[in-house]
């Protein structure tokens, strides 16, 4: 695939992943709308890099509204990374999850069969399992959150127009991405905020609900991987091979910081996953994805990115 179009561009994993496009030899066409989830200058940041180059175009648009017929001609493929992300506020602002991730995904289909892309990667979650995510692709469906109910949906959007109007689609559900870029709202971030500023964390729960976190990079290096040859109609899981739990987390944090955690308890974040543990055997048969960078090493990476930023 020579030109790339990689929606939700200037977002955490977008960015990384068209960042690993254009090293790979690929141009990418990257769409952003810059929805106010977080501050917009962050996300400007995330595309400095990719700014810079000459195998980069950046449109603004809005994959709800915008004609989309101009920014796909010529386009070989699509990773479709935009998202309303997040899950406590899915439950308040329904109809913006809605729209970005069932609406937004349903008039990029349509234009990607208008424009006879050859691959159409659409990225969606391990949220779609529900509250235990620990099985392989083939396990049942049950979210418990309005978030991963959009994004179940998508998916099987996708799945219909593939089996209906032939588009060339398969599904990457990612595991808990984390590492530089992180969103500003999402836990390692805030945690690693919290520490730099000796304020309390809040743990909603006990903070033994675990992941297996996947480190952007790996995340970016299996979307590659799975637009080159991933198969056609397929699902992947994408995820780390080791899990950790909320309180390790902030142990590890709190250790290469060098500070002394100020520990908060609040209730259970409602439609928050208790375990996902990536069963990525798939992957690594189909795509030879194979995570490279473990939770500890990854935090650490994190938490300087995030002390270097401040400074």
């Amino acid at each position: 695939m020579s030109r790339v179009v990689v929606t939700g561009v200037a977002g955490f994993v977008g960015s990384h992943v068209a960042e690993a496009l254009v090293a790979g030899g690929h141009d990418v066409v990257g769409l952003d709308a810059f929805i106010p989830y977080y501050p917009r200058d962050v996300k400007e940041a995330n595309l400095a890099g990719l700014r810079a180059g000459p195998r980069f175009a950046f449109h603004e648009l809005d994959l709800r509204r915008d004609d989309l017929e101009p920014v796909l001609d010529g386009a070989d493929a699509i990773i479709h990374e935009a998202a309303m992300a997040g899950l406590p506020r899915s439950w308040t602002e329904f109809d913006s999850y809605l729209t970005c991730n069932v609406q937004a995904t349903q008039r990029l289909v349509e234009a990607a069969l208008a424009a006879s892309v050859a691959r159409f990667v659409h990225i969606s979650t391990s949220s779609v399992y529900g509250l235990d995510a620990t099985g392989d692709e083939t396990g049942p469906t049950r979210p418990i959150s309005p978030y991963g109910v959009t994004k179940l949906a998508a998916e099987h959007l996708v799945g219909a127009y593939r089996d209906t109007h032939g588009l060339p689609a398969l599904v990457l559900r990612y595991f808990s991405i984390f590492g530089p870029r992180q969103r500003p709202d999402m836990g390692y971030n805030l945690f690693i905020e919290a520490l730099l500023d000796d304020r309390p964390i809040t743990i909603f729960g006990d903070g033994e609900q675990s992941r297996t976190n996947t480190y952007v990079a790996d995340a970016a290096a299996a979307t590659v991987a799975a637009l080159e040859r991933g198969e056609l109609g397929a699902i992947y899981n994408i995820g780390g091979g080791e899990s950790i739990t909320v309180n390790e987390a902030i142990a590890v944090l709190a250790e290469h910081l060098g500070v002394e955690p100020r520990i908060e308890h609040g209730p259970p974040r409602a439609g928050d996953q208790r375990h996902t543990r990536a069963e990525t055997g798939r992957a690594r048969a189909a795509l030879g994805f194979a995570p490279t960078v473990g939770p500890h090493e990854g935090l650490r990476a994190q938490a300087d990115w995030q002390r270097r930023r401040r400074a």
